[in-house]
């Protein structure tokens, strides 16, 4: 033991240090130190980088470093992010038998809300425990709107209702289980693809590791770990050119993020390869039709006239009326207010998403995707256009560049989870106030660094251009 100890000081010093830092974030945190914040991020990234690439440790180490740090969390209330007041919420009105996507917390609690409406909740019958202390925690404009998450995420959320239906530091738990199964999953699918690729193993390690993946979704539940897992195992088996269960996994990813949709159009190219697949257009139109039947039956339960128009609405506020840690987006309203004198985001969200899609046709049409890498690749440029476009960019959005760039040569999402944390610099004492040098300054450090890739990657292509073999 004394030898072990002896071999593996440096490394487990370390890790002590980090188990602090990760606690101190847990438990000893407010959003609005931000200093602290960043502080303790900046340590555990640099110990993170220590752990993956410099001492290069053992598989069954950096897994079992990667649990613990995430069980560190697990009785810890989220302290980023209020959202999971929300999923508490709809999982209860889901637990119940209440289409969660037809009345707003705003509703339940008589506020603001007509009388017609008021009779209908009244006969339902419904009691939401801990009511009150939901609503305040998810805050007013939260709770005026009506719900957005897909209904495999609403599962996990009724599921936390199963089991702790009425207690919340018991759904925090629950909740926070199934993202740590999600990550584990990640972990042992990405690294199968990444064996299957010829890439090193240990890149997983690069989002199984990351005190941005730890902090953001085990830490303050988001949910793109369970969209993402099932969005890595769709792509190992279709690298196994099991197309059809590939696309039942794409389909339920689909229904815990929509985001995955935007990844639709670029397989195109990747059917018609012929040495691939033996009649490509018909597997590649049988594709399309699972993925979206798929999601689509699990939306059938919740559909209704109402639910197609609150669902619709909700999501057209991220476009047109929210802004939050944007860059293109940015600029342009700078612009508008120059020549028009007000905040033009509600002519801008409409045409914004139009440059994303057409890049992603760009993609489709103009790019070769015919490899299991290429997609990936594909894939990570089309959302990485995606955000740079969109008006609104929570921090844990960039878990999707983030995982797909392990499959790939590309770096900046990495880069881009270290620098994205300086958006919470909004969140101050004094109440929410964007810091638009420290957004300038995020944007710069990632998108400047993935300029830099992609100009080296060309030049590499091309031959046209030198690049020093120091980098």
């Amino acid at each position: 033991m004394l030898d072990f100890i002896k071999l593996y000081r440096t490394p487990l010093l370390f890790a002590l240090i980090s188990v602090a830092f990760y606690t101190s974030f847990a438990y000893d945190l407010d959003r609005s130190d931000f200093i602290k914040l960043i502080t303790l991020y900046a340590g555990l990234f640099y110990l993170a980088y220590l752990f993956i690439e410099k001492w290069k440790l053992k598989f069954s180490w950096l897994l079992g470093f990667g649990i613990i740090s995430r069980l560190l969390f697990l009785v810890a209330i989220p302290n980023l992010s209020q959202d999971f007041y929300r999923f508490i919420w709809d999982g209860r009105l889901l637990f119940q038998g209440i289409n969660p996507y037809l009345f707003t917390p705003e509703i339940f609690l008589n506020t603001n809300s007509t009388e017609p409406v008021l009779s209908a909740v009244e006969g339902l019958g419904v009691t939401i425990e801990q009511a009150n202390k939901l609503y305040e925690g998810m805050g007013a404009l939260n709770a005026s709107h009506f719900s957005n998450y897909p209904p495999v995420n609403q599962l996990c959320f009724a599921i936390a209702a199963l089991f702790a239906g009425k207690s919340i530091l018991g759904s925090v738990i629950i909740m926070r289980f199934i993202i740590i199964l999600a990550d584990v999953g990640i972990l042992y699918f990405g690294r199968k693809l990444l064996k299957n690729l010829n890439l090193n193993p240990n890149n997983i390690f690069w989002y199984f590791l990351n005190p941005f993946i730890i902090i953001e979704m085990t830490g303050n539940l988001h949910f793109e770990s369970v969209m993402l897992f099932f969005v890595t195992w769709s792509l190992y088996l279709l690298h196994k050119r099991k197309w059809f269960w590939a696309a039942i996994l794409l389909g339920i990813s689909v229904s815990v993020k929509l985001l995955p949709l935007l990844f639709l159009p670029l397989f195109f190219q990747y059917f018609s390869e012929k040495k691939f697949f033996k009649y490509g257009i018909l597997k590649l139109l049988g594709f399309y039709t699972v993925v979206l039947a798929v999601a689509g039956l699990t939306f059938l339960p919740f559909l209704s006239s109402e639910f197609i128009t609150n669902f619709s609405t909700t999501l057209a506020l991220w476009f047109q009326n929210f802004e939050f840690n944007a860059s293109v987006y940015y600029i342009i309203r700078w612009v508008g207010f120059q020549i028009n004198g007000y905040n033009i985001i509600e002519t801008v969200g409409k045409i914004l998403p139009l440059i994303t899609i057409a890049f992603l046709l760009f993609l489709t049409f103009f790019r070769k995707n015919i490899s299991t890498k290429k997609i990936i690749v594909g894939m990570l440029f089309g959302v990485s256009v995606y955000f740079l476009f969109s008006t609104t960019v929570h921090p844990w959005y960039i878990a999707t560049p983030l995982l797909l760039s392990v499959f790939t040569k590309y770096k900046f999402p990495i880069i881009w989870s270290f620098v994205v944390m300086l958006s919470y610099s909004a969140y101050g004492t004094d109440g929410f106030s964007e810091n638009l040098w420290l957004v300038a300054l995020e944007y710069l450090i990632a998108a400047g660094y993935g300029g830099f890739e992609i100009w080296k990657s060309s030049c590499q292509v091309s031959s046209t251009c030198k690049v020093s073999k120091t980098l």
